[in-house]
């Protein structure tokens, strides 16, 4: 709904608000709410307010929210780990979100969807798609309720996809689609103004072709995705991660006819 949008949005610029002072900027900006009513939907949408204390790190079973594997590992090979996330687009009429799954490797768009919402079976599509590069290892996501209810969580169960949740405010632990945010935003979104939904798809597809197969990457000593991606192994020296951060190499113990396998 309009207003689960508004909620979101809210959220992604405030994630330490809860639900009484994201009750008081949509009260500034002119929605009339009730603040029982905003509770509600920010639990239905698996929102919750990140501040310290004694129990922020303590995980709800009914959740579904896994431990992060990445840390202390490595990855060396296309489709040993996928990242998955949302971000916000502000239209001038209204706001569209973008999904989209990254091979950890060698930056590589393996999937993406554009949706007029940011409900769990838009992330489902968006892993669909991707499926016809390959199935990886391990999938990471954050905590979002997208990522933590069962329909995204039986789909991964059902190829056998280890899962991987990203600690509670530490968007570090997803690092490569943050990335990625930061990258076609400033060079493709912020700058273009996309004015339709039908326009954004199209400049967005077209970025991300562009993005994956001509892009140079510096952190990839200037190499493209699509040539790391294509490939059986990406070299150590091109493997970079921020200073103390990890990751992770496993072997790949379920492969599916569906692409490419590993």
């Amino acid at each position: 709904t309009d207003l689960c949008n508004h909620i979101y949005e809210v959220y992604l610029e405030h994630p330490c608000y809860g639900y009484r002072k994201i009750t008081a900027v949509l009260k500034h900006d002119g929605i009339v709410v009730n603040r029982k009513r905003i509770q509600r939907l920010m639990q239905e949408m698996g929102l919750r307010a990140i501040y310290p204390g004694p129990r922020a790190s303590l995980r709800n079973r009914k959740d579904s929210v896994y431990p992060y594997l990445l840390r202390g590992l490595k990855i060396t090979r296309p489709n040993h780990v996928w990242a998955v996330d949302i971000t916000y687009i502000r239209l001038p009429t209204r706001r569209v979100y973008l999904f989209a799954l990254i091979d950890w490797a060698s930056r590589f768009i393996v999937g993406w969807t554009l949706a007029n919402s940011m409900t769990a079976d838009h992330g489902v599509d968006t892993l669909q798609k991707a499926l016809i590069h390959g199935i990886p290892k391990i999938c990471n996501a954050d905590q979002g309720g997208q990522f933590t209810g069962v329909e995204w969580i039986y789909a991964l169960q059902e190829l056998s996809i280890q899962i991987s949740h990203d600690g509670v405010g530490r968007c570090i632990d997803n690092v490569r689609i943050e990335r990625f945010w930061r990258t076609i935003k400033y060079e493709d979104i912020h700058l273009k103004q996309y004015q339709t939904m039908k326009e954004a798809r199209t400049g967005i597809g077209n970025f991300i072709n562009h993005y994956n197969h001509k892009r140079p990457h510096q952190a990839l000593n200037y190499a493209r995705p699509a040539d790391l991606y294509f490939t059986k192994e990406v070299p150590d020296q091109l493997f970079r991660l921020p200073t103390g951060f990890t990751n992770l190499s496993p072997s790949l113990a379920f492969r599916k006819a569906a692409g490419r396998s590993v």
